[in-house]
């Protein structure tokens, strides 16, 4: 009997291609997008772009269509607003810098639709991920990384769990982002052309500050002094829900040279801002931490590890600093370690684990 796969489906070009190999390989498939849009004004301005938009299920029905398998759209908005929408806005507000995607892969694309997948007689879900799972020879599953170094998707994706790992399929991990094209292309898939989503779904203009304010309302914090680490006032910024560290553009601060957001401070409503080389750390710390190709972490352990999505994995050693918290010590010092951001572990070109980095 035929295993059954639903095929987490965004209308673009990686997710129609997945579709595709998963039925070639003998899977029977079925497509599903995840509405997640909150309203018909957000729908609206997401019409043209973005995995969540009204264009998603245009474009992923046409796919589902060529392709000849059954879709469906089902409702995720709930859990979207929760854990997606409601943790980004918290975060900013705590003077934190959130990974909202992070959030998404593992409570929404995977728990969320995972549940309704299988309660449906599906055995795995699957997406359009550059990633692979593998099961290592310690028995664990991890998440490794796909064949094109170019767009490796593995940082946004481990806090998933080893039951999620499990029944999850990536199909599109195995080849270059130019064969993907080429073979929709060639397929005569109707999204071969559409780019990719450089975006956060849910704000596509961009402009997270606005997008804040209008969720938050009264509970955004307003303009505030920026200081230095002596506490010196500087000028007024703007909200520090308008900073991240190691920001250098949009601060308007004629200071003569080049300066970075060093610190930000919800408690004070101030921002820290300093040099350069006050940007760059030896080490942190992080909690939430999600054990995916190592159980646990018995003694220190030498390992690579990334704090940011386009980070190129530094050397470090990990270890314990106390329950649910790792420490990293890095090789050589790295630059702009951002609290709320995720520090993921690899070796062998595979996720140990992660956590969030703490302030």
């Amino acid at each position: 009997m035929k295993k059954k796969v639903v095929v987490g489906m965004s209308g673009g070009v990686d997710s129609s291609v997945a579709a595709y190999l998963l039925k070639e390989q003998g899977y029977e498939v079925i497509g599903v997008t995840m509405q997640i849009w909150q309203d018909e004004e957000t729908a609206a301005r997401e019409a043209n772009g973005g995995c969540c938009g009204l264009s998603a299920v245009e474009d992923a029905r046409r796919v589902a269509q060529y392709l000849q398998i059954p879709y469906y759209v089902m409702n995720f908005k709930e859990e979207f607003k929760e854990n997606v929408i409601d943790y980004f806005v918290d975060e900013y507000l705590k003077g934190r810098t959130p990974n909202p995607c992070i959030a998404c892969n593992r409570y929404v694309k995977w728990e969320s639709l995972l549940q309704r997948s299988l309660a449906i007689g599906a055995d795995y879900i699957a997406t359009g991920h550059y990633a692979r799972v593998k099961q290592l020879q310690n028995g664990r599953y991890a998440v490794c990384h796909s064949a094109t170094a170019k767009k490796d998707q593995t940082y946004a994706l481990y806090n998933l769990t080893q039951y999620q790992l499990v029944h999850t399929l990536m199909p599109v991990g195995d080849y270059e982002k130019e064969e993907i094209r080429e073979l929709a292309q060639r397929l005569g898939l109707p999204v071969a052309q559409k780019p990719d989503s450089q975006e956060i779904c849910f704000i596509p203009d961009n402009d997270y500050a606005s997008f804040i304010d209008r969720q938050a309302k009264e509970r955004v914090p307003g303009p505030g002094n920026f200081v230095t680490e002596d506490g010196d006032i500087l000028a007024t910024h703007k909200g520090i829900t308008h900073y991240t560290i190691g920001q250098r553009k949009g601060l308007n601060l004629a200071m003569g040279h080049p300066v970075f957001v060093t610190r930000i401070c919800p408690d004070t409503n101030e921002v820290v801002i300093g040099e350069n080389e006050d940007i760059f750390t030896s080490s942190l710390c992080c909690n939430k931490v999600n054990y995916m190709g190592m159980e646990d972490l018995p003694e220190p352990r030498k390992v690579t590890a990334k704090i940011r999505y386009a980070h190129k994995a530094s050397p470090c050693t990990i270890e314990k600093a106390g329950e649910d918290r790792i420490k990293c010590v890095f090789e050589s010092p790295v630059r702009a370690i951002t609290p709320g951001q995720a520090v993921v572990f690899y070796e062998n070109d595979c996720v140990l684990g992660g956590g969030t980095i703490l302030g």
